[in-house]
């Protein structure tokens, strides 16, 4: 059994750069041009980002839209419940009943908020750095 050829040296379906020769990094980088997708960046200790950094880090799976949301769901509902916690916890030993638990309520869902601000937000340069 012999495999077609499509008139050059390689087989029929395989892409040319599959068969050509350069190196992986090479050919790596070419594709990642071709798709628009930035390399990955060195970070100052030389080592590339590894998968378990956050967004803010640049880590490449930082961005998976799943990941976000997931982690904004997490950021509201630990702020609402420990702030919640507290409310009750001082209503009860204070015994103002329910006014801390819902001045804690709102104080919790402003944390909440504010920390999926700061985990949507681009990041900021720091004027000390380039």
């Amino acid at each position: 059994m012999s495999e077609e050829r499509d008139g050059g040296d390689r087989p029929r379906g395989v892409p040319p750069a599959a068969s050509s020769g350069g190196s992986f990094e090479d050919r790596l980088s070419a594709a990642r041009r071709k798709q628009g997708v930035a390399p990955p960046r060195q970070g100052e200790d030389g080592t590339f980002p590894t998968a378990g950094q956050s967004p803010s880090q640049g880590g490449p799976s930082g961005g998976n839209a799943l990941g976000v949301g997931l982690r904004v769901g997490v950021e509201l509902v630990s702020a609402l419940v420990v702030a919640v916690a507290i409310g009750w916890f001082l209503d009860s030993w204070l015994g103002t009943r329910p006014f801390l638990l819902i001045l804690f309520f709102l104080l919790g869902g402003a944390a909440g908020v504010a920390n999926v601000w700061r985990l949507v937000s681009p990041p900021t340069k720091s004027p000390g750095r380039d």
